[in-house]
């Protein structure tokens, strides 16, 4: 049987399978075995983003209600949730978070991916996905503004006229006026990029000094609590409804 065309194919196939499983499941399982995975609480110590005092800012009688105030533990409860929603909702088979480096990836949405990236309990399970009906949001963060989110979930096509996101409108409550949901996932969909030094200047307008490729250790982004202070960019009424 094996010396026939179709054995050959058939212990060819197999040995393939196997030299694949070994060099991209087993080889990396090995190299990052042990490594310290970043828990809830590590990613709200990295920082507070600008997003979430403004999200308290400017809806405060909401944000009061749903998160108290602004702290490490409010913000690390917005993030848990927002990801959870994220998967929930199947927000993932849409939006893949992971840029390839083939077929200049990194020029439409970002720094290509890099495995110590993913090293936080945020990103179990990995949403790398295969279908883009949207873009990639593993580079979203401080892209848009908060408001322009709220309208992007409220009624997507009042923002992005050739959508075919639906509506997200549970996210609001009867006012219109984002919720615990809604303001979890801007959240959590701000934060997505912030670890990277190229952040919030994707789109080139920050410094032009090219940086040499950043190691997990120099990834620390400097975001604390003086974002209170930080000057609000968001224009337009904060309602949604």
């Amino acid at each position: 049987m094996f010396e026939s065309k179709a054995g050959v194919l058939l212990v060819g196939g197999l040995g393939f399978f196997v030299l694949a499983f070994v060099v991209m499941a087993l080889i990396p399982m090995t190299i990052y075995y042990g490594e310290p995975e970043k828990t809830i609480d590590d990613l709200a110590q990295d920082g507070i983003l600008h997003e979430f005092t403004q999200l308290a800012e400017r809806f405060p009688e909401q944000f009061g209600k749903h998160y108290g105030e602004v702290n490490y533990k409010s913000y690390g409860e917005a993030l848990e949730l927002g990801h959870k929603l994220y998967v929930g909702e199947g927000c993932w088979h849409c939006h893949s978070q992971y840029i390839r480096p083939v077929s200049n990836e990194d020029r439409r949405w970002g720094p290509r991916s890099y495995a110590w990236e993913y090293q936080n309990v945020l990103q179990r399970p990995v949403l790398f996905g295969t279908r883009r009906v949207g873009p990639d949001l593993i580079r979203e963060g401080a892209r848009k503004s908060n408001d322009w989110h709220i309208a992007h979930f409220y009624k997507p096509t009042s923002v992005v006229p050739v959508s075919v996101m639906p509506e997200y409108k549970w996210f609001f409550d009867e006012e219109g006026y984002p919720n615990k949901k809604g303001m979890a996932m801007i959240t959590y969909i701000q934060w997505l990029g912030s670890w990277r030094q190229e952040y919030p200047y994707w789109n080139g307008e920050g410094p032009t000094t090219q940086e040499p490729t950043p190691t997990p250790d120099e990834t620390t982004v400097a975001r604390t609590n003086d974002s209170v202070d930080h000057e609000s960019t968001i224009d337009g009424h904060g309602g949604a409804g």
